[in-house]
């Protein structure tokens, strides 16, 4: 169907900007804006979710995984899961089906064998402090339809549905995507028209911007695609010898609604996480697995904070700041942006103290935070169009509004504010989709600029962000502010990261792709991400470039997989997780040589084991 944007649209479209511009919460400014903030601090109290090991043990499993037919079974995952269910550590078979895997717990433990098209096989062992214990499989192949479509990646299953359209499916891939899979066992349960109706509504309430036909696309076929049938397909996995070297540890954190959406690591090692769900950040101590919570300070806003009339997900989003992404400064303290509350938050883990910044309410949904060669701190602001700057020495924040590209995007960032505190009268209502534009002018998702990721270029300084919806890579000057814009070959940028070399990498989330830029030269280069089977796409959410070996590490989240892309020789390698519904968001390395990242899908029960969490992939010896 043609867009449709009349003179009329234009003219009601520029009377609700001129609105927004007398009637906005901290009044309409272009340009750049700069302030000096003051903090508020608070003490908190760390509630203590699991003790840990008081004493550290250590066990190793040994043995071999076969088919019944007596045949080796090469890249099976053999998970071990502590007494306690709150850690499990997986290995993966070599060629001849053996395994080694070290452990660090004892006691009376369930270990699993799984394989890609083979029944799960489990045991419970007993294993002591220093002994290494023999456990051996032996694997059925799957036969029933049932069981065989069951076990099948969500990529599989979302790769059924048949869209009349390319903008259609364009929509759905970009709209439908970004909070969690799509096909797994919990989203494809069949429903009707009018209960899979009432599903695309709620995620209307949580920023997703589809017009009415896109909607009703979206409902009609997953009503159609999604019945309980069965499906087949054949998926080829691809068994690196990289994998005979690998550990996989994860532990769970938090309730089967907790959305812890960023990890990052700390000095000390440690991960912590940002519930943006239940406004608390998650502390994890990996050589003992103590878990600890600690609640950021209240606040005067109601629940979903400057986002209350949208109906953002019941249960999931209990809080009002909604922390999103972290960086680490001087002095370990973590840096917060509160995606729903309009504030900065340093947290110091040493006394769980949080000093907060007001950014400002219309600066709407502050989203990845990152720090420059001074210590300054830049963050992009989804749904508002602009880029902010905090500098802790002098308490100065710079705001700077992006180009937007249009009328129509212009619209979106004079109005949001505008909307979103009408909307705060209703809440939960979800009345600002209602009034807005990209419904009754029928613009979608284009209304919106979207800028998400960002990063600092480590050989001059500069700043680059990425547009998701105006599809934009963008530089910004950072003494200057002056803003180029570039048009990327692939859409849906999300989170790019720079490799030491001062290259741009770029994961193509609508486009299921990993994309290069080199600023010098200002070319981009594309490399399509493996697929399990034709059809089938990914969805990269987030990336990291190692700044040891130059290898860039992407999320896949659409088949429980973990991809390292080495750019010398232009391939990539897979790594299957063990947990089904793996979902995961920003990657990080740590001091030890493993990459993590948390356990993210929302709603966290819809993984196994029905919890959030941290996971690692120590990638050994590459």
């Amino acid at each position: 169907m043609k867009k449709v944007f009349g003179r009329r649209n234009l003219l009601i479209l520029t009377a609700l900007a001129l609105l927004g511009a007398v009637i906005a919460p901290d009044g309409f400014f272009t340009g750049h804006r700069r302030v000096i903030l003051e903090g508020e601090t608070f003490e908190s109290e760390p509630v203590v979710y699991y003790e840990g090991a008081k004493e550290l043990q250590s066990s190793t499993l040994t043995g071999q995984v076969r088919s019944t037919g007596d045949l080796p079974i090469s890249g099976a995952m053999i998970t071990a899961f502590s007494s306690d269910k709150k850690k499990r550590i997986t290995a993966y078979s070599h060629p001849d089906g053996t395994y080694t895997l070290p452990l660090t717990f004892a006691g009376e433990i369930s270990v699993r064998a799984r394989t890609p098209y083979f029944e799960d096989v489990e045991q419970i062992t007993n294993t002591a402090d220093g002994e290494a214990v023999e456990v051996n499989f032996v694997a059925s192949k799957l036969s029933s339809p049932e069981d065989l479509s069951s076990s099948l990646t969500a990529s599989a299953h979302v790769a059924k549905i048949e869209w009349p359209t390319t903008q259609d499916r364009s929509a759905f891939v970009s709209q439908c995507n970004f909070c969690h899979q799509v096909g797994n066992s919990l989203t494809r349960r069949p429903r009707d028209r009018e209960q899979w109706q009432i599903v695309v509504d709620r995620m209307e309430g949580y920023l997703v911007f589809v017009t009415d036909q896109e909607r009703e696309s979206i409902t009609d076929r997953l009503s159609e695609t999604f019945t309980g049938e069965p499906i087949e397909a054949i998926q080829t996995w691809d068994v690196s010898p990289a994998l005979a070297n690998a550990r996989i540890e994860e532990w769970g954190a938090g309730d089967a609604l907790s959305f812890i959406h960023d990890a990052d690591v700390g000095h000390d090692g440690r991960l912590y996480g940002a519930d943006e769900g239940h406004d608390v950040i998650w502390t994890l101590d990996r050589n003992t697995g103590r878990i600890e919570s600690v609640a950021l300070p209240d606040s005067d806003l109601p629940v979903g904070g400057n986002f209350s009339g949208m109906a953002l997900p019941i249960g999931v989003f209990s809080g009002k700041h909604g922390p999103h992404s972290m960086a680490e400064g001087p002095g370990g303290r973590l840096w917060v942006t509160n995606a729903l509350s309009s504030t900065l938050t340093a947290y110091t883990p040493e006394t769980y103290t949080f000093e907060t910044f007001e950014i400002g309410a219309d600066s709407l949904y502050a989203h990845t935070i990152r720090m420059d060669q001074q210590g300054r701190f830049w963050f992009t602001l989804a749904a508002s169009n602009q880029v902010g700057r905090f500098d802790p020495a002098t308490r100065q924040l710079d705001l700077l509004d992006l180009p937007s590209n249009g009328v129509s995007s212009w619209i979106a960032d004079a109005f949001m504010p505008t909307l979103l505190a009408i909307g705060a009268q209703f809440p939960r209502k979800n009345v600002p989709v209602t009034f807005s534009h990209h419904k009754w002018a029928n613009q979608g998702r284009e209304v919106l600029e979207m800028p998400y990721g960002i990063d600092v270029n480590p050989t001059d300084g500069s700043i680059w962000y990425a547009k998701l919806y105006a599809n934009k890579i963008g530089r910004i000057d950072p003494e200057t502010f002056e803003v180029d814009e570039f048009d990327p070959p692939l859409s849906g940028p999300r989170r790019p990261r720079f490799a030491p070399d001062g290259i741009l990498w770029i994961p193509a989330f609508d486009d299921g792709a990993l994309m290069s830029f080199d600023p010098e030269s200002k070319e981009f280069k594309s490399y399509p991400l493996p697929t399990l089977a034709p059809g089938e796409y990914e969805t990269p959410y987030a990336l990291n470039v190692h700044p040891d070996t130059g290898v860039v590490w992407l999320t896949s989240n659409m088949s429980d997989r973990i991809f390292s892309f080495d750019p010398k020789t232009e391939s990539f390698t897979s790594y299957p997780l063990p947990t089904r519904v793996s979902f995961l968001r920003d990657l990080v390395f740590t001091d030890d040589g493993k990459i993590c990242s948390s356990h993210s899908n929302l709603p966290a029960y819809a993984t196994e084991g029905g919890l959030a969490g941290f996971i690692c992939l120590d990638p050994g010896a590459l």
